[in-house]
């Protein structure tokens, strides 16, 4: 009996230490799985589990907006040199100003009919468009209308099925908001970014006439102006227009043009071919202590005017040098650049309630804004 069990035992000893080489040295001889056809069977994810959204993904987010957005290419004409017929100048410096000057951007098709906004500053001065969808159609696009003081313009491009972007509504955002950013930066190809919103309002950045932006950081780079800024829903939030750099590519200080004013841009050009912007014919000034001594008022806050254009609409309503404006059609102004905007935003020609300050009297005038001149073009 014993020797017996002596025997049991050597022989489990040996197959677990066979087991441990074999189990050590070659693995795949431990594979039992069944084979079909001499291959391993595996087994294999359950079908529909790689369309499933990873929690904290904004995925749905860009799908829903990226096929809306697409890449603008501009070409304008070389300007010649008025030298470029003389045989001695093109011996010496050669032939210049014969290539033509290419550009890149972005855009955002806003409407069925092929409506796309952009910056400006993207398609000034081009001669030819060309815009490129994400499904890779390309089509040439005519200007309908630009808004300078914005940086606004309006494109239109006629092809059939096309992506549109949904706007959102830009006052409801909020500081610290996730908020991606869509666009062809450099031209690599249609690029995704994500951030948040780190500041609004944002104005005297001395970008535009009229700033009121939403930042974010966001990477925002050269070609994406023009692009989208959409939150999580893949909503229009704004337009990207700038950027704070020192080296030329983002730092995370991108700036974008709210979907509010973009929307009020676009219904205007589309209906009347121009932005008619409010405008009522002052000098306003932030208000300051030497400035409230000079003209002996006791208002701690508000814009003061210290010019008013003779015969002007506010000089009509009443206001004069010296009062203090306060609030323009039930919102409070405090900067001279809050008091642009709100009149801007006044349609021409309807009358609105101003509420001002005169020495140390509280005033209410209604005053009916004219149409703001459009601005010249700068000498070049």
């Amino acid at each position: 009996m014993k020797r017996l069990w002596l025997l049991f035992s050597q022989t489990v000893t040996v197959l677990l230490a066979a087991y441990f080489v074999v189990g050590t040295l070659k693995p795949e001889w431990m594979d039992m799985r069944p084979t079909l056809g001499g291959a391993v069977a595996v087994i294999e994810a359950p079908a529909g589990g790689a369309g499933v959204v990873p929690a904290g993904s904004y995925s749905p987010a860009a799908k829903r907006a990226s096929p809306a957005v697409v890449s603008i290419n501009t070409s304008k004409a070389a300007e010649k040199n008025p030298h470029s017929g003389d045989p001695w100048f093109r011996f010496f410096f050669g032939d210049q100003g014969d290539q033509p000057q290419a550009g890149l951007g972005s855009g955002v098709i806003v409407s069925p009919s092929g409506y796309i906004m952009t910056n400006n500053h993207v398609i000034e001065g081009a001669d030819e468009i060309e815009v490129i969808l994400n499904d890779s159609r390309r089509t040439k696009a005519k200007v309908i209308g630009t808004d300078p003081d914005s940086d606004l313009a309006i494109l239109k491009i006629e092809l059939d099925k096309l992506p549109v972007i949904v706007l959102g509504n830009s006052d409801a955002l909020s500081v610290g908001d996730h908020v991606l950013a869509i666009g062809n930066p450099f031209g690599v190809g249609q690029t995704v970014t994500g951030g948040i919103v780190s500041a609004l309002g944002r104005n005297q950045l001395g970008i535009n006439t009229f700033e009121n932006f939403i930042q974010t950081d966001a990477a925002i780079n050269p070609g994406n102006s023009g692009g989208a800024l959409v939150d999580v829903n893949g909503h229009l939030m704004g337009i990207n227009t700038a950027i704070y750099s020192r080296s030329g590519g983002s730092m995370g200080i991108g700036f974008a043009i709210p979907v509010s004013t973009a929307k009020m841009v676009l219904e205007s050009i589309v209906k009347e071919g121009q932005v008619s912007r409010g405008w009522i014919g002052v000098e306003p000034n932030d208000l300051s202590p030497e400035l409230a001594e000079t003209f002996g008022v006791k208002a701690t806050s508000g814009v003061i005017i210290t010019g008013v254009l003779q015969n002007g609409p506010a000089a009509l309503a009443g206001i004069k040098p010296g009062d203090v404006i306060t609030r323009v059609a039930g919102k409070n102004v405090t900067t001279v650049s809050e008091l642009l905007s709100q009149v801007a935003s006044l349609k021409p020609g309807i009358p609105a309630r101003f509420s001002l300050l005169r020495r140390d009297e509280k005033m209410e005038l209604d005053v009916a804004p004219g149409l703001r001149p459009r601005p010249r073009a700068p000498a070049r």
